[in-house]
């Protein structure tokens, strides 16, 4: 069982300085990418690398991941060249059309400039390697009993509605469903472009104040209920060996059709080296589930690993916004005064209607926004 420690070139070299933001030091750093850019352009074209299907695989989504910033390396360049150009001929020319002429381009490309400083300062904040990667969400009732489960199945709901909003395919891995109505919890599996990026900050606890249904005298209850978002872990992230998983199969049990109660379809793998353990019984068909079962503990286990890893160089990298703990509570949904308050960034949003019908990407701008803020600061101290 390993982790893969090769992360991206640029993330390591900017994970392990200080960095300030004088006009030079950008344009050097900016330079750096762009030779190891050149430099992994030629090496995902050698026939040793293409044979190493791990290697090829790493190599090509850091070329992708840096030809954005090379694009940005030559727009820069060139603005700064051209800056430079208009100067000397204001220095150098006498005829006063052409000085005229060099003023104007001189203060255009000073109000470009600062703008687009600013915006390498963004690209150059360490992107989390895990970022690009597919997604598992787990969602598990808490406190709050039936009306618990219920807010399980409405987050679920607000999930996938996003999901559709997004164009991103969603599969159901494991579900338990509530004594009443709802979910004890359920987990599915998310692709599509940038998705553990996107919903990291959901992890942790979710809060609902409202009336439940089983309340007949209208008071106002609080329940909670726990999400974790894990990143899809791969065979070329995280080797898992089978020798050390159990497998067991049963008859799964709840909605699905009568072939539940008749075939030993459900999946129930143990990790004996941690003890953890998954369950899927969604699908029909042993042998997908099977597949699902491992994907998910291979996640869980790559997350436990990426944790002890976190925990390390927490100095570095751990952020108010996405700390990683579980049990922090990290929102509110008020449902008598219609508000939703995350408490990372203390934002306040009164849409709680549309919000839980999908309308839910502002709340994780500002989420992005406040940890690229965090990690800005804590860059440039």
């Amino acid at each position: 069982m390993f982790i893969n420690q090769s992360l991206s070139f640029y993330y390591i070299y900017f994970s392990t300085q200080i960095i300030s933001y004088r006009m030079s030091d950008l344009l050097q750093k900016l330079e750096a990418i762009h030779f190891r850019f050149i430099e992994v352009g030629n090496l995902i074209t050698d026939p040793d690398i293409i044979a190493d299907m791990k290697r090829y695989v790493k190599l090509n989504k850091e070329y992708r991941d840096l030809e954005v910033l090379d694009q940005t390396y030559k727009t820069y360049s060139n603005l700064l060249s051209n800056l430079k150009s208009a100067r000397e001929l204001l220095e150098s020319e006498t005829d006063e059309e052409m000085r005229e002429m060099a003023k104007i381009e001189i203060s255009e490309l000073d109000e470009k400039r600062p703008l687009l400083e600013e915006e390498i300062k963004v690209m150059l904040i360490p992107k989390d390697p895990e970022d690009d990667k597919n997604a598992i969400i787990e969602l598990r009732a808490g406190t709050g009993g039936d009306e618990a489960c219920i807010f399980v199945e409405d987050i679920f709901r607000m999930y996938t509605m996003y999901f559709k909003e997004k164009s991103w395919k969603h599969d159901i891995i494991h579900s338990s469903e509530g004594t009443v109505k709802g979910y004890k919890e359920i987990s599915m599996s998310i692709e599509g472009d940038g998705i553990y990026g996107m919903l990291k900050f959901e992890s942790g606890a979710h809060r609902v104040q409202r009336v439940p249904e089983t309340e007949s005298q209208g008071r106002v209850h609080t329940s909670a209920i726990t999400v974790a978002v894990l990143p899809e872990a791969e065979e070329v992230d995280f080797e898992l060996n089978m020798t050390d998983v159990r497998r067991d199969t049963f008859r799964a049990s709840g909605a699905g059709g009568q072939h539940v109660n008749k075939t030993e379809s459900a999946i129930r793998l143990t990790h004996i080296p941690t003890g953890v353990v998954v369950e899927c019984q969604d699908g029909r068909s042993q042998h997908k589930n099977l597949e699902k079962a491992t994907s998910v503990l291979r996640s869980r286990l790559y997350q436990a690993e990426l944790d002890r890893i976190n925990d390390e160089r927490a100095a570095q990298r751990k952020t108010l916004v996405a700390s990683g703990d579980r049990s922090a509570k990290v929102r509110t949904y008020n449902y008598p005064q219609g508000r939703i308050t995350d408490h990372r960034i203390n934002k306040t949003m009164y849409n709680l209607s549309s919000f839980m019908n999908g309308d839910i990407q502002d709340m994780i701008d500002a989420l992005k926004m406040a940890e690229n803020a965090e990690k800005l600061k804590g860059e440039t101290e």
